[in-house]
């Protein structure tokens, strides 16, 4: 049989525990945090926006060939 000792010590013991999850989740909040700013992440970053403008100038690029030969089209349509 479970005595009020038992339950009082297993309540105690849930407590700890509780507490202990809290610290853990903490504990990896702040991690997490700091591994947002490591060097990694920050040369990530970089590498990332250097990409994205390399795309941009891609792009553009590749409409203004689009013009050009459209132009070029329309030139020799019009010789015909």
């Amino acid at each position: 049989m479970i005595t009020n000792e038992d339950i009082e010590r297993i309540k105690e013991e849930n407590r700890k525990l509780k507490k202990r999850v809290e610290e853990a989740e903490g504990e990896n909040t702040i991690i997490k945090g700091i591994g947002l700013n490591s060097p990694e992440m920050k040369e990530l970053r970089k590498e990332n926006e250097e990409l994205k403008a390399n795309l941009a100038r891609a792009k553009e690029d590749h409409q203004y060939d689009n013009l050009v030969h459209e132009k070029e089209i329309k030139k020799l349509l019009e010789k015909f």
